[in-house]
């Protein structure tokens, strides 16, 4: 998978672009997935199973990705989805396996008791996703920057980096201020 980037990530995982909407086999979209430890990680010895039963929903909006809480199925954003950055889809994809894991263990993946920088679900989501992005080589700043989604604060921006390990002392100070 090419990106402008200089990230590590394996040849043989490829991201299908110009995807029109509709319902698709999570593997049609996604090749080589199955073999990336990280997603060995999530899943275990049913990796196969699960992967084969899941499906993408691709939606004709802007937007990102999810997992459906009624069904487990991961939703994306078709704009996103052929014209995101693939290293950011890439991580994304990895983020949401683990709520389809969630999902299916019956976890709660939108606990109205926790704000979504604190929902262990989110937590646990990301946390997988930043130490796979530290595989294939983005740095601490480039970690923290991927954690920066519109619509969570600067404070809680921080916190979730830190939830997550990201270690801000090695994110610069430029990078860490407000950005109010």
């Amino acid at each position: 998978m090419k990106d402008k980037t200089n990230f590590h990530i394996d040849p043989n995982v490829k991201i299908m672009k110009n995807v029109p909407s509709g319902s698709f086999r999570f593997n049609e979209l996604f090749v080589g997935f199955d073999n990336l430890a990280a997603v060995k990680g999530i899943f275990g010895k049913n990796l196969k199973e699960e992967l084969d039963k899941l499906v993408v929903e691709v939606f004709p909006k802007e937007g990102f990705m999810g997992v459906s809480d009624e069904d487990g199925h991961i939703f994306a954003s078709q704009q996103y989805i052929n014209t995101g950055e693939s290293w950011s889809v890439y991580l994304d994809v990895i983020h949401e396996l683990v709520h389809v894991r969630q999902f299916r263990q019956g976890k709660n993946l939108f606990d109205p008791k926790f704000v979504y920088v604190d929902r262990p679900t989110e937590i646990e989501a990301y946390a997988v996703a930043v130490e796979e992005a530290r595989r294939i080589g983005m740095n601490e700043e480039e970690i923290f920057n991927y954690l920066e989604v519109p619509w969570i604060s600067f404070e809680e921006h921080q916190r979730l980096a830190k939830s997550t390990g990201v270690k801000l002392d090695k994110v610069a100070q430029s990078v860490r201020k407000d950005r109010n």
